[in-house]
């Protein structure tokens, strides 16, 4: 995956937008964080036909991606499988009645 292409650079301004600059992991434990990455919640190494699908893209913060992937070995840790368990593919999580929610 590039992430410098203008292609991602330009997805991942949308997802940030679209989770109005918040972590979205934060949120469900009822803090509010300033988002700055945008984690691919199925790896876009193992997952290539995912990399830019809105609904694999979720806005964290550097501190909740480090609890979500192992920054030394980029694998996910328990933490990170959780929520591929709570946000299963093709899910529209991001949407309930056209309005944001938050994903629990």
């Amino acid at each position: 995956m590039d992430y410098n292409s203008s292609r991602w650079r330009k997805t991942r301004k949308r997802i940030l937008s679209l989770d109005g600059y918040k972590d979205r992991v934060a949120a469900m434990y009822g803090r509010n964080e300033e988002a700055v990455i945008v984690h691919h919640i199925y790896p876009a190494e193992e997952y290539p036909q995912w990399q830019y699908a809105t609904w694999n893209l979720i806005s964290v913060s550097l501190a909740t991606h480090n609890k979500l992937e192992n920054r030394r070995t980029g694998e996910l840790t328990e933490f990170g499988k959780q929520l591929q368990i709570m946000i299963p593919p093709f899910s529209k999580w991001r949407k309930a009645n056209g309005q944001r929610r938050t994903i629990i």
